[in-house]
């Protein structure tokens, strides 16, 4: 049981360390710490400015437990806007390819929300791919190593419902002005998306109407500057295409619709 004092403690120090929330981050510290050792192992390390879902082992989103370990991208907020218009368009034993998959975070809170899909997850990074199975596994999705479509089985093609992507997209000028807690522990391929930030945007489109069924869906979420050349790229690939935003939360979402 921690004392009070000590509690005041830890919040001070977080707070001198720049810690924005210190109040809640103490009790987060607190309440996952099994011991008086670890706890302060954890302050160390967060007083370090090593990101906080590393120190915790997790993160929430859209009210899942998620996984997290050092070197896996972090799921942000904003992207819980990906995951309230990507089951508009998905009934229960639809088939749900996320791509770039990270922590598996989107492909759980979508499968969490409309049951009995057939999930199937991707990334090129080993590591976000075991954070991933461990994420999805349990709701029985699929894990794929390897690069986008490349990675799949074949017998996926033309069968997919819905491809949902939170692929890098920022310009790679633009990596060195992100937040330090992204810029020095997250992987550089999880944030950059090349010299205009649509690389994978690119390769994505390209080749989604592949493995979609004739009305399915792709949505990707990019940036606000960035959504009108995504809305391009969507439909230089023959995609119906629309964006949505969501202001409260800064994210904005690009939408294809495979017409054929």
């Amino acid at each position: 049981m921690i004392d009070h004092n000590t509690k005041k403690w830890l919040i001070h120090r977080l707070r001198s360390e720049g810690c924005v929330f210190p109040e809640e981050e103490a009790h987060l510290l607190i309440s996952e710490a099994k011991s008086i050792k670890e706890l302060m192992d954890f302050v160390d390390k967060r007083a370090s400015g090593f990101p906080l879902e590393y120190v915790l082992g997790f993160t929430t989103f859209c009210g899942l437990r998620i996984e997290i370990e050092p070197g896996v991208f972090i799921p942000r907020r904003r992207t819980e806007f990906l995951v309230q218009k990507a089951i508009e368009f998905i009934s229960s034993n639809d088939v749900v390819l996320d791509l770039c998959c990270g922590s598996g975070a989107v492909g759980a809170a979508i499968t969490n929300h409309v049951k009995k899909n057939s999930l199937h997850s991707v990334d090129i990074d080993p590591v976000a791919v075991r954070c991933a199975s461990r994420n999805i596994t349990m709701r029985g999705g699929h894990p794929y190593l390897g690069d986008l479509y490349k990675a799949l089985p074949h017998s996926l093609k033309g069968q997919v419902n819905l491809i949902v992507a939170n692929a890098p997209y920022v310009p790679t000028d633009s990596v060195e002005l992100l937040p330090r807690e992204a810029r020095l522990y997250e992987p550089k391929m999880a944030l950059d998306g090349g010299k205009d930030g649509l690389d994978l945007h690119r390769k994505i489109a390209e080749e989604a109407k592949n493995w979609l069924v004739s009305g399915g869906h792709l949505l990707i979420e990019t940036s606000e500057m960035q959504s009108a050349r995504t809305s391009e790229i969507f439909a230089k690939a023959g995609f119906i295409t629309r964006m949505v935003r969501d202001e409260e939360w800064d994210a904005t979402i690009v939408i294809g619709t495979k017409s054929d």
